[in-house]
């Protein structure tokens, strides 16, 4: 579960920090002129990505209000590239994707993902509702408790001392 809660936590940092998640930059349009060859001919002349062809980008982001398309490789960089010109705007490592697939647990296997990840998620649901519905019953007693405080009376009580009557009934309340 703390693999699950650390990622998570990175996961929702992933916009603020650079480290995680390169930041979107922005293109000189909004209309996408450039060509696939374009954008392929691009990719291969960055050596870090190690892009021979098509199967080595996992996917591409188009992002006309920001002029520009994100291409992701299947080794994690992420390139920025202008949709007017294809000029690279922006070349980074994007470990987001590698977080994901930790918090969700296809990093380690597939069948990690619903053998171990779901029954920790599901375990994690059932703490948390339990929690609540302890601190919800704690916060609002039942009112059949109020009502057997109210008829105790000092005669009920028979003859005992101030301590002893407080004690009693500190106990009375810490039982109901």
């Amino acid at each position: 579960m703390l693999v699950v809660i650390v990622t998570g936590i990175l996961l929702l940092l992933k916009k603020e920090s650079d480290w995680i998640q390169p930041p979107s930059m922005k293109g000189q349009g909004s209309v996408p002129i450039i060509t696939y060859k374009q954008i392929l001919d691009t990719c291969r002349s960055i050596k870090e990505t190690e892009i021979k062809n098509w199967s080595d980008i996992k996917r591409m982001d188009y992002r006309p209000s920001k002029g520009l398309v994100k291409v992701i490789t299947k080794n994690n960089w992420e390139l920025q590239l202008d949709l007017t010109n294809g000029q690279l705007l922006s070349k980074a490592f994007r470990r987001s994707d590698i977080i994901e697939s930790i918090h969700d647990g296809s990093f380690f296997h597939d069948k990690a993902k619903l053998g171990l990840f779901l029954p920790a998620a599901i375990g994690l649901l059932v703490l948390w509702i339990t929690g609540i519905y302890l601190f919800i019953i704690r916060q609002f007693p039942k009112k059949r408790s109020k009502k057997r405080l109210n008829n105790v009376s000092l005669k009920n009580l028979g003859k005992v001392s101030k301590k002893t009557l407080s004690v009693r009934l500190l106990r009375y309340l810490s039982v109901n």
